[in-house]
């Protein structure tokens, strides 16, 4: 199974700092996809790199069962983070278990089994997560899933109501669709969501797997809309570059839930690592970089004569929706111009920097993404 290539032959990354890569050659790469918002503050993040080698010297790893100072320390500022009342928080190694463990708990904290999600969104690879996710070409080969989930359009705040009945567990959405096109939520769909889902005493969920931890300008997604869910997820930036994901739950789910655990929950670099992002995110107000150079970037791109379809999004989580096919810009921008950054379906170059990244840095992904589309086009 090949990753993501955007040659013949693929970009050995040897190492990175802030918002570069580097390969074998020490060829310089400018990272506007940030291993799909992994490093959100950037590669080799000194306070990160700092907290790791620390703690990797005193304990690699111990079950969840044993208390840690490390887990407990991720757990208590996690809980203070996290948005409302989400202060219960159930940790694991990725955005697809974290996903999992929202519809297990949904579904035992209601009693309930149906799942409604949304057309394009995307939600993980693992089974259940696998069901939840729109696109047939990420499903069809594994199926029979899991069943019990409903589809409906994204956006469509009648269709979301009439499928929300008495036997609904969840409702799953993403604030900001990302791999379904960077496509954010309209003006009150969220809202609507959250009221249709008190009411019928179904979950909502929100996947912030790519929206969190400052993306939007926010430190979630959920609360430039001023809406709190009953379960939200996080993983991606939240290690910073380390594999570890993180269910938050209000306390009727957290009180209802049924078992669920996992070996690596947790484990104590994971969760230095974490701890560190998470400090990095806040006390350098990367929310608030992420909504200023953001908006310089998408002014700058919509304000521009280039060959440009569409530019949406919030913060530092942009779609460029271009007439070419977005793999052919991608490759361009990587091999003529150093630019790193990511296909959201066949026509939309999305742009997924570090936090860290400024003015400077947009100013070179604009003029850089120009180019491209000149040479595709030629």
């Amino acid at each position: 199974m090949s990753g993501f290539v955007y040659s013949e032959k693929p970009i050995a990354i040897e190492r990175g700092e802030g918002p570069y890569l580097y390969d074998g050659t020490g060829a310089e790469y400018l990272d506007f996809g940030a291993s799909y918002g992994v490093a959100a503050v950037g590669h080799a993040h000194p306070a990160v790199v700092s907290a790791v080698s620390e703690q990797v010297e005193k304990l690699t790893f111990v079950q969840a069962s044993y208390p840690n100072s490390a887990r407990d320390a991720l757990y208590e500022k996690l809980a203070a983070l996290g948005p409302g009342d989400l202060d219960n928080v159930w940790l694991c190694n990725s955005g697809t278990e974290a996903n999992e463990a929202a519809l297990k708990f949904a579904r035992s904290a209601t009693g309930r089994s149906k799942v409604v999600a949304a057309q394009r969104g995307f939600h993980g690879r693992t089974m259940g997560s696998l069901a939840a996710t729109w696109k047939p070409k990420y499903k069809k080969p594994f199926e029979p899933l899991a069943g019990d989930f409903e589809f409906v359009p994204y956006g469509d705040e009648a269709a979301l109501e009439d499928a929300v009945d008495e036997e609904t567990a969840a409702v799953l959405l993403e604030p900001i669709q990302g791999e379904g096109g960077v496509n954010p939520a309209p003006e009150g769909y969220l809202r609507a969501a959250r009221e249709r889902t008190a009411e019928a005493g179904a979950a909502l969920v929100f996947d912030e797997i790519q929206t969190g931890l400052g993306r939007t300008g926010a430190l979630w997604a959920c609360e430039n809309r001023g809406v709190v869910p009953d379960v939200l997820t996080s993983a991606k930036g939240l290690g910073g570059g380390l594999p570890i994901g993180a269910t938050l739950c209000a306390d009727w789910i957290a009180d209802d839930a049924g078992p669920h655990g996992s070996t690596f929950s947790g484990g104590p670099v994971v969760s230095a690592a974490a701890e560190a992002t998470l400090s990095a995110i806040v006390d350098a107000d990367l929310p608030g970089n992420a909504e200023a150079v953001g908006t310089h970037l998408q002014s700058k791109l919509g304000g521009s004569e280039l060959p440009i379809r569409a530019v949406r999004g919030e913060g530092l989580m942009i779609g460029v929706e271009v007439g070419r096919g977005a793999n052919a810009v991608l490759k361009r921008l990587a091999m003529n111009h150093g630019v790193l950054a990511l296909p959201a379906g066949r026509t939309v170059v999305r742009l997924l920097p570090p936090l860290v990244v400024d003015e400077s840095h947009a100013d070179a992904v604009a003029e850089a993404l120009g180019d491209a589309l000149a040479e595709v086009s030629a």
